[in-house]
């Protein structure tokens, strides 16, 4: 198939790319390289340097796609506080783009949306304009046919997430700090449990979800792994010093994955555990001391 990824260098996009051309399908990626990485790109991966937010001819860069995988956003819900306005613009306005040029080429989307929803539309920029992403994902589904699907990422981990800078992870900042040989930091007092899902089982039901989009076009698939940890049993699997420090605004106590849609609709069924891949990185760093 022809398969057009946007967001293509960054965390999830670069896992989904590797997984879509292992199974032998063409890929081009859009990308503007905000958060993304250039050292990300695979070999086999068509890549261009584009902002969805932008009016442009999205032809020029694949005039036949079968399936769109929408994952470009500006991410992470502390600097959505600093930057509303460029968060609304490339979450809701990126999104209007992608889907007004899907229903133009009549191929279907499958939108990365977000768990964060769930404690709250209106706790965070982030939160809200991934929403509207979805509502205008819904939309265009409804009122033109479009196939769409929705896919809510739960605390996403693994290979290729950012370790530093504004836009990483708790799992990338406390994998940055080990490897340094630094004190873990803790936000708040550490019971904020997440529902911590790999980023392999996270691409495998994203393009399971695409490849049974004729069967479950207007669905939304929850991908969390069912079960969480407080951010003090991650820190302390490290088996590291580690301090707290202040809590950070706009985030929820608690994200669990209760909806069992996507195991019984897609066949989908997350296979790997943090505590196992913060296991995994211990001995890393042990024999790489070696």
């Amino acid at each position: 198939m022809n398969v057009l990824v946007t967001g293509g260098v960054g965390f999830i996009g670069t896992n989904l790319i590797k997984r879509l051309l292992e199974d032998g399908h063409k890929v081009v990626s859009l990308d503007n390289y905000q958060t993304g990485k250039e050292e990300n790109e695979q070999e086999g991966c068509e890549y261009h340097r584009v902002d969805i937010r932008d009016g442009i001819d999205f032809d020029f860069f694949m005039p036949d796609p079968d399936i769109i995988y929408h994952l470009a956003a500006l991410p992470r819900i502390q600097p959505s506080f600093e930057y509303p306005e460029l968060t609304f613009e490339t979450n809701v306005l990126g999104t209007m783009n992608i889907m007004s040029w899907a229903k133009e080429k009549g191929c279907g989307v499958v939108y990365a949306g977000s768990s964060s929803k769930h404690g709250g539309i209106f706790k965070n920029p982030y939160t809200f304009t991934k929403h509207q992403g979805e509502e205008i994902v819904e939309l265009y589904n409804k009122v033109y046919d479009v196939p769409t699907a929705i896919c809510r990422f739960y605390n996403v981990y693994g290979p290729y997430q950012l370790t530093e800078g504004e836009y990483c992870t708790v799992v990338g900042i406390f994998q940055r700090q080990y490897k340094n040989g630094e004190e873990l930091t803790i936000t708040g007092d550490g019971e904020q449990r997440r529902d911590f899902t790999h980023v392999y089982d996270i691409v495998d039901g994203f393009v399971k979800c695409g490849e049974q989009l004729d069967k479950v076009s207007g669905e939304v698939f929850e991908l969390g792994r069912g079960e969480n940890f407080s951010i003090n049993v991650i820190a302390q699997s490290f088996d590291v010093g580690y301090t707290y420090i202040p809590k950070r605004p706009g985030e929820v106590q608690e994200t669990l994955c209760t909806d069992m849609k996507a195991r019984k609709l897609l066949g989908w069924k997350p296979t790997i555990d943090i505590l196992d891949y913060i296991e995994g990185v211990r001995v890393d760093k042990e024999i790489s001391n070696n």
